[in-house]
Formats: C-alpha cells, sequence, structure tokens
C-alpha cells in the first residue's frame, strides 16, 4: 500500500512540519512505500491550480492506500492553501472515474488553538469537509481518523511531545495493514 502525506503549513519549522515529520519517520520505519506532497515548499498556487500539477496529484491519489492530511486548523477550517487544493485536485471532472476507490483510510492530524468544547460549539466544519466529501471520493468502506491536538495556543513543551508520540503509535498502527 502507498502512503500519501500531504503537509499544509507556510512556516517551516512550525510544530505541524514536527508532526509531518513523526508522520513521514513512523510511515518508513514501517517499511512502506510513500509520496509527500508539501503544497507549501511545491508553490501550490490555489487561485490557478497548474493544470500539470493538478493531474500528478490526481495520479499520486488514484495509486494511494493510505492518505494522511497534517495542518493546523484556522478559523475552524482548514487552511486557505489546502482548502484550494481540495477543489482543484479532488473536484469531479468529466474525464477521472468519479473517485480516488484505493484509498481505504484517511488520517487527519491536526491542531486547533482553541479549546475541544469551542470547537463543537462551532460545528467543527473542518472535520466534516474530510471526513464526509473527501471520504466520499474514496473506498467505499473509507476508515477515517481524527487525530487533533486542542489548545495548542497554551500548552506546555512536554504536551506537544506526547501528542507526538501519539501520533506516532497511531500512524504504526494503520501504516503497513
Amino acid at each position: 500500500m502507498v502512503t500519501t502525506v500531504v503537509h499544509c503549513h507556510p512556516v517551516a519549522d512550525s510544530f505541524a512540519r514536527a508532526v509531518t515529520d513523526t508522520v513521514i519517520d513512523s510511515v518508513i520505519d514501517r517499511g512502506a512505500r510513500h509520496h509527500v506532497i508539501d503544497l507549501y515548499v511545491d508553490g501550490f498556487d490555489p487561485r490557478r491550480p497548474d493544470p500539470t500539477v493538478v493531474a500528478e496529484h490526481r495520479e499520486l491519489l488514484a495509486s494511494t492506500g493510505l492518505l494522511i492530511l497534517v495542518y493546523p486548523t484556522w478559523w475552524s477550517a482548514q487552511p486557505a492553501m489546502l482548502q484550494g487544493w481540495f477543489d482543484s485536485v479532488w473536484a469531479r471532472s468529466e474525464t477521472d472515474a468519479g473517485s480516488f476507490a484505493s484509498i481505504s483510510r484517511v488520517i487527519v492530524c491536526t491542531t486547533h488553538g482553541s479549546p475541544k468544547w469551542l470547537n463543537a460549539l462551532e460545528g467543527e466544519s473542518g472535520k466534516r469537509t474530510v471526513s464526509r466529501y473527501l471520504r466520499s471520493r474514496c473506498a467505499k468502506r473509507c476508515r477515517f481518523t481524527w487525530i487533533s491536538l486542542y489548545g495548542m495556543d497554551g500548552i506546555d513543551h512536554e504536551t506537544r511531545r506526547a501528542h507526538l508520540g501519539k501520533v506516532s503509535r497511531a500512524i504504526r498502527r494503520f501504516v503497513g495493514r
């Protein structure tokens, strides 16, 4: 099974980058084939997506079994860059089969500045975007896993380190299945 990791954060030394590095290390440790899409490093432009890049990403996703998305949740949703990627790469077109049927599991690793109760009150629109829309394009029984660190703005280094351990254990559990 091929694992594709999509990273979306504009700051190179962010906590999201540490989460992505943990994910990649865990995937490598399990010996899985993998690809990494880093939307900022790759220069993805959500306003004017390059049709060649969109086609490459669609082709990559068509051979992906496990999709892992790593991003911060801002204003209760994905960053605009990631939403633009969803809108262009995941959009149905007349030339595709209408789905990424090889993807049997989607894992989201995200952080929230606010506490869990506030995200629940706001409706968790980012979570619904992935768990409903993206998953509807995947395998019929595609599984969804949400790994989130809430209250990011007020936690200490040890809590962050513990979260990285949680991410590593979860990824190792699902990679190679």
